[in-house]
């Protein structure tokens, strides 16, 4: 680019774009360089060549030469028009990497019209790994909220958005071993689009709940609607931001024996007003504790206990709705604090200030406070024990956050429907916090209960995301109108392993297939999820960028190993009931900071992660160790329309043995010994004791309370 107009422009930009460069410059000083970018807008191109330390050959999509004024910018520097799927173009590139000459090339290969990483093509990483050239990943951000964006639909735009350059550490892409062309081919595609998205994610900024609000609002305005609750009232940014801010200064005023780093406790249904109360707690570094109002008097009550929750907010209304008022009564050293009385409070002073002050200089209101220091506590779902307190600090929630962005495109145009409770960390981070921080519509509904009513919801309302358990898809599935769900994009199931029977009812009835993920509530919650790019039917999906795994071998059990998991979305430790609001920070036999899941898994060559079971769910039979759920696999193949669950009971002869419940009158041992044998089980993997339920016994998450059928498999045994 000629010297006084690389000047002018680079000026200009400074000016408009306010264009700030973040990363290490020493980076470009190498032979062999090729820089990697994403692709937002026709911007991109001219700021990275006159931002940029080095003077590259710019490889571009021979589509984007119809463009006349692309011709034009174009006109101005070093480029190569090639088809980047094409492997004879690739050669051409090749020989310039050779030559010494540093390259930048778009792997998309054309701009996004999502706003999200999309298609990776395989050339450009097919070359990085045959040249053994240095892999430098730049990221983009601020230009597809430009005019010069493509992305479709109501995506806000900018005149002049601020624009960020961030320079990635480099990496290298090794040659993969794969015995034809095509394959290797693939294979380097794959780490490429993995290198992407590790550049999208790593390149997040470090911040609170709060102030990745206020960025929100800053991005897509403070009049772009977002949530709507059962009320049917659609709440804009501003709105949700003046709910933040009164009832966050009114608790405060109520509750002063809450201080700053003090839990208080929120007892409310999926309403816009907790996710106000979320933020405009964590803004004044009081820290809401999710409670579970579905775990019973004894499971509130151990969780108060390990976080030391004194107050609590509820609203009467939902006390009276959810017959609440006795289970609260007898909840021991708690203060209850009433929605509808805070409103009351509210006086002429608090209207001005708000209206006058703190809804204009929000961040302001802020007290300052680490993105290491706790955000929420949440509770284990007590499947398997007693509840524990998890404490999960801002940077762990807006990294899962971050990470889950990475490998799956929200945007302005998409409506989510989360009736998944906010006391569970699936609901609370990617049905709730997600949408609201990506800008995303939001339908909130108060109980996932409601089989009928949900699938009218998704059809009335439009939504194109959904979330879900395996159990509350099985019921969705099964009373939804063929077209309820004919606008959704993506179903996207967790918390619970996903049935074949569930998968098939969606892509048979309604043409859709289910992205299953997997994930704890300790690690904010999701660890890995299938994607559109990366789907593999049975598997749980890819570990999402950033995290660290380890698996380690258990005797008796030759298949996978127990998961070990490090990562910046791991939580921060626990609070038990033994030791209330002693934080317990997470360690394994990995090591410190390292969390062990409990849950034994394997990888295939591609990276899928397959759940083999989980480490307190085999039970040892004769010395031989069967995973419970292999046996209820077993049951569904054989009863696919009726609900199964395993546990096991002591056995003075083998040990232990096992105990099937199921809903399933007609069920027999004998066509589950002939499954069995069909499938290659052993036949102590054959349950002897089959008990009839009228229904499995859930918890409020959708997961199945085995606690509860532990103690109904010793009561046969009596």
């Amino acid at each position: 680019m000629r010297p006084l107009i690389r000047f002018v422009l680079r000026v200009l930009a400074l000016l408009l774009f306010r264009v700030q460069v973040v990363g290490s410059m020493r980076s470009f000083d190498t032979s062999r360089l090729l820089v990697v970018a994403n692709h937002e807008s026709f911007l991109d191109g001219l700021l990275l060549g006159l931002f940029l330390p080095i003077d590259p050959v710019f490889i571009v999509h021979t589509s984007v030469m119809r463009s006349w004024y692309f011709r034009l910018i174009l006109s101005q520097v070093d480029y190569l028009a090639v088809d980047t799927n094409s492997p004879m173009a690739m050669k051409k590139v090749i020989r310039l990497l050779e030559s010494g000459r540093p390259v930048m090339i778009f792997p998309e290969g054309r701009i996004t019209t999502t706003g999200s990483l999309m298609k990776v093509y395989d050339g450009p990483a097919f070359v990085a790994a045959k040249t053994s050239a240095i892999v430098l990943p730049v990221r983009l951000d601020g230009t597809a909220r430009s005019y010069f964006a493509r992305i479709a639909g109501t995506a806000p735009r900018r005149l002049l958005p601020k624009i960020t350059i961030t320079i990635l550490p480099p990496t290298q892409i090794a040659m993969p071993e794969a015995s034809t062309a095509k394959q290797r081919r693939h294979k380097a595609g794959e780490v490429m689009r993995r290198v992407m998205q590790d550049m999208l994610f790593n390149s997040r900024p470090q911040q609170t709940l709060f102030s990745a609000l206020c960025d929100a609002i800053a991005i897509h305005g403070r009049r772009h609607y977002l949530v709507e609750d059962i009320k049917q009232i659609e709440y804009s940014y501003q709105e949700l931001l003046k709910m933040a801010l009164m009832l966050s200064r009114l608790v405060e005023r109520a509750a002063p024996e809450v201080g700053p780093g003090d839990r208080i406790g929120l007892l409310l249904p999926n309403l816009t007003a907790t996710l106000a109360l979320i933020f405009g707690l964590s803004a004044r570094r009081r820290i809401p504790a999710m409670i579970n109002y579905t775990a019973g008097k004894e499971g509130m009550q151990a969780a108060c206990t390990a976080a030391t929750v004194n107050t609590i907010i509820t609203s009467r209304a939902f006390v009276e709705q959810a017959n609440l008022t006795d289970k609260l009564a007898a909840l021991r050293g708690i203060h209850l604090l009433y929605l509808e009385d805070l409103r009351e409070t509210m006086t002429l002073a608090d209207q001005l200030w708000l209206i006058g002050y703190a809804l204009w200089w929000p961040r302001a209101y802020e007290i300052p406070v680490s993105p290491e220091e706790a955000a929420v506590v949440l509770f284990t779902s007590g499947s398997e024990g007693q509840p524990k307190g998890v404490v999960l600090p801002h940077r762990a929630l807006l990294a899962n956050i971050a990470q889950i962005r990475s490998v799956i495109d929200f945007s302005p145009n998409d409506k989510i429907l989360n009736a998944l409770p906010v006391f569970h960390s699936f609901g609370l981070t990617a049905g709730s916090l997600l949408p609201v921080l990506s800008g995303t519509s939001l339908f909130l509904y108060p109980s996932p209960l409601h089989y009928r009513v949900i699938p009218e919801l998704a059809y009335d309302r439009g939504c194109t995301i959904l979330f879900g358990t395996n159990t509350f898809l099985a019921n969705y599935g099964k009373f939804a109108h063929p077209y309820d769900f004919f606008r959704l994009r993506y179903v996207i199931a967790g918390a619970e392993k996903l049935s074949e029977s569930v998968r098939a009812l969606w892509f048979e009835k309604f043409g859709l297939r289910i992205f299953e993920g997997y994930g704890a509530t300790e690690t904010a919650p999701v660890l890995s999820v299938n994607t559109p790019m990366a789907y593999r039917t049975g598997t749980v999906g890819q570990f999402l960028p950033g995290i660290e795994y380890q698996l380690e071998p258990v005797p008796g059990i030759p298949q996978g190993g127990l998961l070990h998991v490090r990562g910046p979305n791991v939580m921060a430790g626990y609070f038990k009931v033994d030791q209330p609001s002693v934080l317990q920070p997470p360690c394994s036999s990995a090591g410190a900071g390292w969390y062990e899941t409990g849950d034994l898994v394997e990888l295939d060559e591609d990276g899928f992660v397959h759940i083999v079971g989980r480490i307190k769910r085999f039970a040892k039979i004769s010395g031989e160790m069967v995973s419970l759920a292999s046996v209820e696999k077993l049951a569904a193949a054989v009863s696919p329309n009726y609900s199964h669950a395993a546990s096991s009971r002591p056995d003075p002869a083998k040990g232990e043995a096992l105990v099937l419940f199921s809903t399933d009158p007609n069920l027999v041992r004998t066509a589950l010994q002939l499954k069995a044998r069909e499938w290659g089980y052993p036949e102590i993997a054959v349950p002897r004791q089959i008990v009839l339920l009228d229904a499995i016994p859930l918890l409020g998450t959708g997961k199945i309370d085995y606690v509860s059928l532990n103690r109904l498999a010793v009561k046969e045994l009596i």
